[in-house]
């Protein structure tokens, strides 16, 4: 059974995206909407529209600070294989992007982690999800990027070059279409910059006990143009808090509530998807 879930305000463009989405997946869609406030649209159309805002500790990884439309972004995450739930740096663009004010797309991630989006700043009220839309996954993205300023997706499969090309289209931003972002949990060719965790520890267990605090993160950026030049950057992604923050090498320990005591760290090594995890604790 397909989802779909809007939370918008009565704009023509996403409207009639929503109609379209019903045809696509068929009769079997449970439909849950939550419409705002009436108002016009806040979207500036065709070549004018401005760019797609990121949170401001991933700025340093991508040319310009912003998400251009037009662009394909791939996010890999080698710690955490892909399925039904995107990882914390492919929802921390689309948090970064609706935070802004920008409008996101949701397609194949029935799991998305509304919780994790929210504490890292999301407005959720942007957001329109499809989750299961099946072999018409492309379509559901084409459609989806005439309405909103940034699509995630993880499709079902390596995408065919009839996809890449029919999407790319979509995404192009023209005098006539504003264009859109493309943020694709796994593989994309031709990606116009591919982010990919290269190291990951999470912090707060200790011999036995306690919980899970945060993730101390390292990030690799790359891609075509701009993006030639390959960046890094070392975050919490999350904090103790869900934010996503910058973490600097003198401070090498999680972000921690205010009130929480002071305490040794110990370190372990676990294996999750036949990756090692490191495990810090404060």
């Amino acid at each position: 059974m397909a989802l779909i879930a809007h939370t918008f305000e009565d704009d023509a463009d996403r409207a009639a995206a929503v109609a379209r989405l019903r045809v696509l997946v068929g009769g079997d869609a449970a439909v849950s909407e939550t419409s705002q406030a009436k108002g016009s649209s806040d979207t500036a159309a065709g070549a004018g529209a401005a760019d797609v805002p990121v949170l401001p500790a991933l700025r340093p990884l991508i040319p310009g600070g912003v998400l251009r439309r037009g662009a394909a972004v791939t996010v890999g995450d080698r710690v955490r294989p892909w399925g039904d739930a995107p990882s914390y740096l492919a929802l921390a663009l689309a948090a970064g992007a609706s935070a802004g004010g920008a409008w996101c797309g949701v397609v194949g991630l029935p799991a998305f982690g509304i919780a994790a989006a929210s504490g890292m700043g999301a407005d959720l009220s942007r957001f329109l999800m499809l989750d299961e839309p099946g072999e018409r996954w492309a379509e559901a993205v084409a459609v989806l990027a005439g309405a909103v300023d940034l699509v995630l997706v993880r499709p079902p499969r390596r995408p065919a070059g009839e996809h890449v090309r029919r999407v790319g289209a979509r995404i192009r931003r023209t005098a006539r279409q504003r264009g859109a972002v493309l943020v694709v949990a796994g593989e994309w060719p031709g990606a116009d910059l591919r982010l990919r965790l290269t190291d990951a520890a999470w912090s707060g267990l200790g011999e036995g006990t306690g919980h899970l605090t945060g993730r101390r993160v390292t990030i690799a950026a790359a891609g075509r143009g701009a993006a030639a030049r390959e960046r890094s950057a070392r975050l919490w992604l999350p904090a103790a808090d869900g934010a996503v923050r910058e973490w600097a090498a003198e401070t090498d320990a999680p972000m921690l509530p205010a009130d929480s005591a002071e305490r040794f760290g110990v370190s372990a090594e676990i294996r999750d998807g036949g990756e090692v995890v490191r495990l810090w604790s404060a």
